[in-house]
């Protein structure tokens, strides 16, 4: 084990060096100095997460390690900026553990009921909203509601209808349910295995890494750490969501891909201490699309620096609308990973029009240019004409 562990840590150092333009990180700073902004007091029935499962790790082998893991030859292939869709709140459902979940645990009980739920609701609910399973065990059909810092515990079946309007609807506390308050940072890091076996490598390692962190920093009451069911691009594994107060005490989430546990640190310390984005490991956001109100899919950094999506992404939109249509648990409302068809017919009309008008209107300002250059070039030699003219006629006279 201890060679293994060793073996890792050579074999991400080799990677680092292979892509300098990754490779720089601030060092490492004590966390007494970099307190943070915002008093986190977190509500104590509210789990610290759980440790990743030992067993996770002594079942890799060293092929799938090389194939799966951090040294993969995939990782930092892509650029990640804009690779996360518009939307505005993320609600967090517990069902079971992770290392049981189906490929498709949108499709397994009560996420699917709560998924088709949201899904036909879609034009009731005011805010795009997306949903995300975590890990739940004893405390299955708790939902926690982000940025509200909203959870609600034991939803049940036939709980779903009557939360949705309730709370996603209406914008009301849930009429058969206790609302509670929370505090603190979170982090949900993509662990789902059995959807993707990148995620199923990088996941459980990125969490055994965190909370040791954590613990080293004294900070198990304030940072909690879940794994998640999948979020969307595989290929940028490790990929997670941290969701923790701003220097203003508002609270964001921010998605990060190809995260390796040298990257942990830097997030805790950084990120979560004192509200600065890594922007190497950056993918968007949740709130773009009501700061920006276009909801073209381009975001900004907190730094205002403006970024846009891959020019290649991992997957067509029609691919995902019609993942979306085939029970995909990851959106509701127009949320980060689904757009209905009608909506990508208007944005490639819209598109066309635009560029044919700025079509026009750049060859109207060519043409017109060159007119009055042709213009005045005529009359420059119309000139030129009568002065020689004039001067043949004179000299002629004077012979």
């Amino acid at each position: 084990m201890i060679y293994a562990r060793f073996n890792f840590s050579f074999k991400a150092t080799l990677m680092r060096i292979a892509h300098p333009s990754r490779c720089f990180f601030t060092s490492s700073i004590s966390f007494a100095r970099t307190q943070l902004n915002v008093s986190l007091k977190p509500l104590p029935s509210v789990s610290s997460s759980s440790m990743a499962d030992p067993s996770n790790f002594s079942t890799v082998s060293a092929e799938d390690e090389a194939k799966y893991g951090f040294t993969r030859e995939e990782m930092y292939s892509s650029n990640l900026a804009g690779t996360v869709n518009p939307y505005d709140r993320h609600l967090f459902l517990r069902h079971r553990s992770y290392t049981d979940w189906a490929s498709r645990v949108e499709e397994d009980s009560l996420p699917k009921l709560f998924s088709s739920t949201l899904k036909s609701r879609k034009n009731d609910i005011p805010v795009k909203t997306l949903l995300t399973v975590i890990e739940g065990e004893q405390s299955d059909g708790d939902v926690l509601i982000f940025p509200e810092m909203i959870k609600y515990k034991g939803l049940t079946e036939g709980d779903v209808d009557g939360f949705v309007e309730d709370v996603l609807v209406n914008g009301k506390p849930w009429a058969s349910g206790v609302q509670e308050m929370f505090t603190g940072s979170y982090v949900f890091v993509c662990a789902h295995g059995n959807r993707d076996k990148r995620c199923g490598v990088c996941g459980p390692i990125l969490i055994e890494k965190l909370n040791e962190e954590i613990a080293l920093r004294g900070l198990k009451d304030q940072v909690f750490v879940n794994a998640c069911s999948h979020i969307g691009g595989h290929k940028y594994a490790g990929n997670l969501i941290i969701f923790s107060p701003d220097s203003k005490g508002k609270i964001t989430g921010h998605w990060y891909g190809y995260v390796t546990p040298e990257d942990v640190p830097e997030l805790l310390d950084e990120h979560i201490a004192n509200g600065k984005i890594i922007e190497r490991l950056w993918r968007g956001q949740m709130g773009v699309s009501t700061e920006s109100g276009d909801g073209t899919g381009e975001q900004k950094l907190p730094n205002g620096t403006e970024v846009k999506k891959n020019e290649k992404p991992e997957e067509s939109t029609v691919q995902k609308t019609r993942e979306n249509v085939g029970g995909c648990c990851q959106g509701a409302n127009g949320s980060s990973c689904c757009m209905t068809a009608s909506s990508v017919v208007s944005e490639t009309k819209k598109t066309e029009e635009t560029t044919e008008a700025h079509g026009k209107k750049g060859l109207c300002g060519w043409v017109g240019s060159w007119e009055q250059r042709d213009v005045l070039t005529a009359a420059a030699v119309v000139g030129a004409v009568a002065t020689v003219a004039v001067a043949y006629s004179y000299y002629r006279r004077s012979g």
